[in-house]
């Protein structure tokens, strides 16, 4: 299902900073990390908790913020808090939001105070995306829901990308393209205009896809060929 808008929560600086935690103490989770801290310099919006993974990590700290428990933990909460799933991984990041099932918990949408982000693009995104420093959004653009933008991702008008979809750095998809639920695409992979990629599709590292492709195979090359069809 694509979304009805879902606001970028960027409260006036005199409100109350609001209480966010990082699933994810990989990789990706400290990018993002990175990508909250930014945001505050910009407008103090979140404050940071600590980070929670089902894998405890080396250390109980980790680039100064505290790692606090499992999902299991996360789901005991006993106040409201916000949530941002740090899991590169499409179908990753899908189950552990559906882990994640405590009433206490929201999904807030990350976008870097450098990505251009104005009412009159009419930009339909999502709970829980995470937009990058670097990705341009042009117009008319629907995001659904835990959308991964990684560093420099482009995003041509009328394209739609549906929930779980992880672009990985400077992935492009052309206008009117759309990329169907779980879509992975490969740092430097392009989707060209008006080109469907079936769910759970992976397209590999600077692959061009130039013709739709079916759900669950992976394709490289360019232009992409199916090279493997997964297992359902």
């Amino acid at each position: 299902m694509m979304p009805a808008s879902t606001p970028v929560i960027a409260p006036d600086s005199g409100e109350r900073l609001q209480p966010l935690v990082i699933f994810g103490a990989g990789g990706l989770g400290r990018e993002v990390l990175v990508l909250v801290r930014q945001i505050n310099e910009q407008r103090p919006t979140w404050e940071l908790l600590g980070f929670y993974d089902d894998v405890r990590p080396a250390t109980d700290t980790i680039n100064g913020l505290p790692y606090v428990g499992t999902a299991a933990d996360l789901n005991a909460a006993p106040a409201p808090l916000h949530v941002v799933v740090a899991v590169g991984s499409s179908q990753g990041r899908a189950a552990v939001v559906e882990r994640l099932n405590s009433p206490q918990l929201s999904f807030p949408t990350l976008v870097h105070p450098s990505v251009a982000w104005a009412p009159y693009q009419q930009l339909r995104v999502g709970a829980g995306c995470i937009i990058s420093q670097g990705c341009i959004l042009t117009t008319d653009i629907t995001l659904g829901r835990h959308v991964l933008l990684n560093l420099g991702c482009t995003i041509g008008h009328d394209a739609a990308l549906e929930d779980f979809c992880s672009l990985m750095p400077h992935a492009n998809v052309g206008g009117e393209a759309c990329l169907e639920t779980g879509v992975y695409l490969g740092t430097n992979a392009t989707v060209i205009n008006r080109v469907r990629v079936g769910a759970r599709t992976i397209i590999g590292a600077g692959a061009v896809a130039v013709r739709d492709l079916p759900a669950d195979c992976t394709a490289v090359g360019v232009p992409a060929q199916r090279i493997k069809q997964h297992a359902l």
